[in-house]
Formats: structure tokens, sequence, C-alpha cells
């Protein structure tokens, strides 16, 4: 075991105890007592996972984060906070930033050392992502060699974050830091009323992106995006979008359609709202959900058809069972196989 571990942490007890667990495991451990110095010394020698605190003097886990998420050499580093606060608002902000995992202090050495060893082996299986990626947004300047290259250059670092289902992306009045990728997985988008009830604005697939009206309109985002299975997405910074976007109008073009395809569909489920019948509704959600006629099956909660929809749960089960008593459907659990996609494009108000 070579793996090169920073340790950041003021307290000298928690900081030499944790190096010295490391150590007796076979990693390769280094230590500051300051953000600032962190900082310095992963700069100097890039370790393969970093363990930092959050209340530092000079500077904070937090500035540390920021420090290394603005430089390709260090953006990518699994980075853990050491923290004795566990309220949401710092979680939150931790994730958001980029952060890959919390450890609430005090902890023992199993949850450390079960912590690292999952981050680094989660970092072995991004590297098959990073192709992945690099193909799609390769895509977006077929036209344009010198686009491609850049793509490639802000890409290649970028740091991939595996979040669990049910895990919030952002939330409605969040300000965008960038825009994200949605590498594999679901992210749903979602709306609630004043009553509670929720509606699902939009569902977003491998290859499908984020956030781009919100950066564009350089406003907060006025949904709310959740994954809907265990996931993986990258995020790329608001700055260097931005530059992306003004240096190759191609790639803007790109994006502009990006934006045009999610407006249309917010006009169609609008429509759907206020003009369709139920059936028409589910029928057309379905629809949505096959992407157009390229899925035949997926899998979905009633709760979540109901979202989409804007009807009741209840609503949904006894229409999904005329459905399938039809032959439009079958259904296994939240399986849903679309038997007759033709049927259901045409299937009146």
């Amino acid at each position: 075991m070579n793996e090169k571990i920073l340790i950041i942490e003021d307290n000298n007890d928690i900081r030499e105890s944790t190096a010295e667990i490391l150590e007796f495991s076979g990693y390769i451990v280094t230590q500051a007592n300051n953000g600032k110095k962190g900082v310095e010394l992963a700069f100097q020698n890039r370790p393969d996972l970093i363990l930092c605190d959050i209340m530092m003097p000079e500077m904070d886990g937090y500035g540390v984060l920021y420090m290394l998420g603005k430089n390709v050499e260090t953006d990518s580093i699994p980075f853990i906070f050491l923290t004795a606060k566990a309220e949401r608002i710092d979680f939150r902000k931790g994730m958001e930033m980029g952060a890959d995992d919390y450890l609430t202090k005090p902890f023992d050495e199993l949850e450390l050392l079960k912590a690292i060893e999952g981050r680094l082996a989660k970092e072995q299986k991004q590297k098959a992502y990073h192709s992945k990626t690099l193909q799609k947004l390769e895509n977006l300047t077929a036209d344009s060699e010198s686009g491609t290259s850049y793509l490639k250059a802000l890409i290649a670092g970028r740091k991939i974050r595996q979040i669990k289902k049910g895990q919030i992306l952002y939330y409605d009045g969040d300000q965008p830091l960038g825009i994200y990728l949605v590498l594999d997985g679901s992210i749903k988008t979602a709306k609630r009323s004043e009553d509670g009830r929720e509606l699902m604005t939009g569902l977003f697939r491998t290859d499908d992106y984020l956030g781009v009206s919100a950066l564009l309109l350089e406003q907060a985002f006025t949904e709310t995006a959740e994954a809907l299975e265990d996931s993986a997405i990258c995020m790329l910074q608001k700055d260097s979008v931005i530059s992306l976007l003004n240096r190759y109008p191609d790639i803007g073009t790109q994006f502009i359609k990006i934006l045009s395809n999610d407006i249309r569909d917010k006009e169609e489920q609008l429509l759907d709202l206020a003009y369709h019948s139920v059936r028409k509704r589910l029928s057309n959600v379905l629809i949505r959900l096959s992407t157009q006629g390229q899925l035949t099956e997926f899998k979905i909660s009633r709760d979540e058809l109901a979202s989409m929809a804007g009807i009741a749960s209840e609503t949904v089960s006894r229409t999904l069972t005329d459905f399938k008593e039809e032959g439009l459907i079958d259904k296994k659990g939240s399986m849903i196989f679309i038997l007759d996609l033709d049927r259901m494009q045409k299937m009146k108000n």
C-alpha cells in the first residue's frame, strides 16, 4: 500500500493519533496544522486523499477545498472533512463545494479506515467515467478542433461525484457554482408548493446537463435536484463554462439548444396539466420516460409518477392498472414495460 494521505488538522492530538493509525495501516502520511500549510503541501506533493478539519486558523476547511478546486492538478483529489459539527448546513456547503465525505469527531479507527478505503476504491471507478465524459463533450465541438482541445483540458482533471439515491444535488434558491453533467444514473428536478405537494419538473439521465438556465441567466436555482438512484455526476465550474461559451460560439449554440429543449419540455408539461385528462397526462409522462421510444422499460415509483403528472398517487395506481389491462404496459414492482408505445402516443384526451 503506497497511497499518500494528507491530514490537515490544527488539533495536535487528533492529527497525530490519526496519522499513527494510518501509518500503521501502510499509508504514507503528511501532516499540516493549518489550512494554508495544507494547501502548500498538496501543491508540492499531490496526495491520493486529503483529511481536513473545518474550523482552523489562517484558512478553514472550506477555503482549503476552494483553493484546491481552482487547480487542475489538485481538483480531483478525494476530500474527506473531519468535523465536530454535524448541522445540515455544514454538510450541504461542503458537498456543494466538492467534498466527498464527512467523518464526525470523535471517530474510531474502523470508521476512519473504512471511509478512506471506500473513497480510494471509488476513485478507481471514476477513471472509467473520464474517457466517457471526454467523448460526450467532444460531440459538442465536432466542428471545432480548438474547442475540443480546450474541453479536454477542462474536463480531464474534474472530480466525478458519486451521489446516493435521495441525495440532494442542489436546493431551490441555491446559487449555481456551475453546470452538472450526468454520467450515470438519473436526477430529478422538482418544485414544492406551499401546501407541501411536489411537482417533478425534469428528469435527467446519462449525458444530460442540469443547471444551464440558472447559469446563463445568472440567477439562483428555481428547483431542487435530487438523485432518483445512485448516480455519478461531474460539475463544470461556472467561470470555466462562461469562458468556454465566450471563446467558442459553436459550443454556445449547443447549450442554447439544451436550454431551448428544456423550455419546450416545460411548456408541454404545463399544457398537460392545464388541458389533458388524467389518462393522457400519465400516458405522456410514460412516453417522456421512455425517451421518446428509445427505452421500453424503466424503474420509477408510484409517487414519482404522481409528482411528474401532477395527480394523486392513488389515481396513478388505478390508471396504471387500466393501462395494464388494456395491454399498453406491463408492471412488475416499480419496473414499467412499455408494450404499445404507438397506441399510447395516439391516446385521445
